[in-house]
């Protein structure tokens, strides 16, 4: 560690293509640092100085009190104020000692917030000091990691909306390039492509507007007392003719006499919605889908969406909830199961899945019946 207190000088994790000084942001801060513990040890020298001819002041009014400063006993004095120069000396040398074992690593923690300040997430320092100094540089290493991690999803959001927006973006760009230069027929078929792909794009900027309502608190949920498996049976009545057309049975499991929940019918149909698409889009002609509506022992109601598909490898499991991750094959925007496990969130229930490779998914979420275990928030 170079010198906390000393001059201005070049720090060590100073690039090494980069002059020093430098009048940015680092060097101010890096001056009004030492400027700040200048003053400090200052302060704390003029308070020892203080101290020792406070000692001796007392020391010589002491002796002269008892009369011991006689010339008969003058080496007595000068062994008292020895004494109390010594005992000024000792405090001196502690308190030089503790300036350093809390400065030094303080000055360090100041140095890396600047860094942090200039931009540099993957800044750290040592955890050594006083326990409260450790404390600190552990809770600076915590902010700093969780401040990389959101800069590196934040621009990894960018990249991939970017990329999602630019495919039906490029194919309605060269459709209507085709059109305008006899290319392609001006008829109804192609009308018809242009109008699917402004769709795929409504639908994209769709979720894209309920993810980013469901992480910043900006939605709304509108509650109200719903049959859980009267909503149930609604969303796979509406796939019926989709299963039909695919080959695939389309099954719901949902007693009559389930309590009401109190949910938002529309974002858990959402929920449903999305659940039920996924199942379809990977169940081979042939196979099945399953909903399943039934009570929790904790008083909760739980869905789960089952389906005889080809499954997922846990690395797939382990990722299944994140944004713009798509598996093998699919061809969906990525978001859908995000924005479910959004909703499912915000009325206090949970959502994970479960599937081996060869053996289908089953894709299981729970609502709270009561009002004390749910998490009526706002997304």
């Amino acid at each position: 560690m170079r010198r906390p207190f000393g001059p201005p000088c070049r720090p060590p994790w100073w690039p090494d293509n980069e002059a020093w000084p430098s009048r940015g942001p680092v060097q101010r801060g890096y001056v009004t640092r030492v400027r700040f513990f200048r003053r400090f040890v200052w302060l704390a020298v003029a308070m020892l100085l203080f101290a020792v001819c406070g000692v001796l002041a007392l020391a010589w009014l002491a002796a002269t009190t008892v009369g011991i400063v006689a010339s008969s006993q003058r080496g007595a004095a000068v062994i008292l104020l020895g004494g109390g120069f010594a005992v000024a000396v000792v405090a001196m040398v502690t308190l030089a000692r503790t300036l350093r074992r809390v400065g030094v690593p303080l000055a360090a923690v100041m140095e890396a917030a600047d860094r942090v300040a200039a931009g540099d997430y993957s800044t750290r320092v040592a955890e050594y000091g006083p326990p409260p100094i450790r404390a600190l540089a552990r809770a600076f290493n915590a902010m700093t990691e969780r401040l990389g991690n959101h800069d590196r999803l934040r621009r990894d959001l960018m990249a991939d909306v970017a990329h999602e927006l630019r495919t039906p973006l490029t194919v309605m760009q060269g459709k209507l390039e085709g059109l305008l230069d006899g290319v392609y027929p001006r008829d109804e078929g192609q009308l018809q492509q242009l109008l699917e792909e402004t769709h795929v794009l409504s639908r994209l900027i769709e979720d894209l507007r309920t993810l980013a309502l469901s992480e910043s608190g900006a939605l709304k949920l509108q509650t109200e007392p719903i049959d859980l498996g009267g909503l149930a049976r609604e969303v796979a009545g509406s796939f019926g003719a989709d299963a039909t057309a695919r080959h695939v049975t389309l099954e719901v499991d949902a007693p009559d006499d389930l309590p009401p929940i109190e949910i938002d019918p529309v974002r858990i149909r959402e929920v449903i919605t999305n659940l039920l698409s996924n199942a379809l889009r990977h169940t081979p002609p042939g196979g099945s889908v399953g909903v399943r509506v039934a009570p929790r022992p904790s008083g909760a109601l739980s869905v789960d969406v089952s389906d005889t598909g080809s499954g997922m490898t846990p690395e797939a499991i382990a990722r299944a909830f994140d944004r713009f991750y798509k598996g093998s094959g699919s061809r969906g925007s990525g978001l859908g199961l995000t924005i479910a496990r959004n909703l499912v969130a915000a009325h206090g229930g949970e959502i994970h899945a479960s599937s081996e490779p060869g053996r289908g998914t089953t894709i299981a979420f729970t609502l709270p019946t009561s009002h004390g275990a749910r998490r009526l928030q706002s997304l």
